[in-house]
């Protein structure tokens, strides 16, 4: 590759704070308030995109804040939020799902404002439209970040960083290292969510209840769909037809998640194989692809899904949704074995119930490997193996390619960002690097906050 040599220069000190957080979606909207839980620190939160969010934003449901014994594991911060947008008329309740243990439907755009609100109520400083570029290390301490937006090249320092990037920016630029993918690389790949209006939801229901033979559901009882709000994993047999008539859907399963509207239908079925979104035109070509294949579907659901005859598209999704980038190693890496065997950790820092849920890097379906109880992750998944003064939460954190695919759900992204945010506190009121925090005071905290830990106290 052709290069060229850039000039050495000084750059501007933006600003000086205690805690910064790389990336404002799920785990990095409860990592900011939960590090300024107190006020005592001066907390700031960086984001490429002009709103809050992440993918809290793209109309998918909160999947799992129950577990599978119907239970709810996932609470604190999190479900702080869904109280705050139940009380706007913007989030259904948990329901329970046999696939998915429970969703939760939320309103997008209220879901930006709710986080905004969050932000102004915990004193956090929000600065958007700016992309972390590089990290700031000395020795092996992270001392802070490097950014760009259309103001030009600036750094930012920080006491502690907490990556909620997704991807691990600020990790990989700090040189933890990091993983990809499976054995050979193949990472799950992304859908660009995108909702219909106009859809006879009953006639739906009615078609799955009556007819289960032909619209099939994965695993999911057909009277799981006679009331309340619900997800389709199934109607294996309609793709199948509408392939065989010409059509090119390139999932082999229908995924439907019904929306707060009457009518309203988001649809998860946009499958680009191949696309790293750590590589700006690999996830542009997957935007460009995802974006034809959204008309194909949507063909198919007018053509094969009952209710779906006069449906049109209204609304899709400002961003394709990631399943998979980079993961860290960490002070310890997790495994699906530690899921399937509901494993628990003296530093257990949140408990998840979501199964092992992996779409195949190649080709169209999907494998679910269950488990019978909720499971511990523990706080050494969040603290890179060699690296100072940074903490890793939501889907970059330390986990191998199959404990990543359970643990990829908004809800325990949610759970370990506040997780970060308190450690990241507490350790600065410890005067230690977070590394070497008291664990047991990061407990106590999340439990005095609402957590759930299992059968701690």
């Amino acid at each position: 590759m052709k290069t060229i040599k850039e000039p050495a220069r000084e750059l501007n000190v933006r600003a000086e704070v205690d805690v910064l957080v790389a990336g404002g979606g799920p785990a990095g909207i409860m990592a900011a308030v939960a590090a300024a839980k107190d006020k005592k620190q001066r907390v700031m939160l960086v984001d490429s995109r002009g709103f809050l969010g992440g993918n809290l934003t793209i109309g998918l449901p909160i999947l799992a804040f129950l577990g599978p014994k119907g239970n709810q594991v996932i609470r604190g911060e999190a479900q702080k939020f869904i109280d705050r947008m139940r009380a706007k008329g913007a989030a259904g309740e948990h329901k329970r799902c046999k696939n998915h243990m429970s969703l939760t439907i939320i309103d997008s755009e209220q879901a930006k404002t709710t986080a905004w609100e969050m932000m102004d109520e915990a004193g956090v400083t929000v600065l958007l439209y700016t992309f972390v570029v590089d990290t700031i290390v000395e020795g092996n301490a992270v001392k802070g970040v490097i950014i760009e937006s259309k103001a030009g090249r600036e750094a930012i320092l920080a006491k502690t960083v907490i990556d909620c990037t997704g991807d691990g920016d600020v990790a990989f630029h700090a040189g933890v290292e990091c993983h990809k993918g499976d054995k050979e690389g193949g990472m799950q790949p992304p859908t660009l969510m995108y909702s219909m209006r106009g859809v006879e939801v009953q006639k739906l229901r009615d078609a799955i209840c009556n007819d289960p033979k032909k619209y099939d559901m994965d695993v999911m009882p057909p009277e799981q769909f006679r009331q309340g709000h619900f997800i389709t994993v199934g109607l294996r047999g309609c793709i199948k037809e509408a392939q065989e008539q010409g059509l090119n859907i390139p999932v082999a399963r229908t995924i439907l998640i019904t929306g707060l509207k009457e009518d309203e239908i988001w649809v998860n079925m946009t499958r680009v194989n191949g696309v790293d979104s750590t590589r700006p035109e690999s996830y542009t070509n997957g935007e460009h692809e995802a974006r034809k294949q959204m008309y194909e579907v949507a063909e198919y659901l007018h053509r094969f899904v009952p209710g779906f005859e006069k449906a049109y598209i209204a609304e899709v999704a400002p961003f394709m949704g990631i399943r998979e980038s980079r993961v860290i190693v960490g002070k310890y890496i997790m495994t699906a074995e530690d899921i399937l065997h509901m494993k628990h950790f003296d530093d257990a820092i949140a408990v998840a119930g979501y199964p092992v849920d992996i779409h195949h890097a190649k080709g169209g379906d999907c494998t679910m490997l269950f488990c019978d109880d909720a499971y511990d992750i523990p706080y050494r998944v969040l603290v890179p193996e060699k690296i100072e003064n940074l903490l890793v939460a939501g889907r970059c954190s330390s986990m191998n390619h199959e404990a990543m695919a359970a643990t990829r759900v908004m809800s325990t992204c949610m759970a370990l960002g506040e997780a970060a945010g308190t450690a990241a506190r507490i350790a600065l009121e410890e005067g230690v690097a977070p590394s070497k925090v008291d664990v047991a005071a990061v407990q106590k905290a999340l439990l005095a906050n609402g957590a759930y830990l299992g059968d701690r106290k």
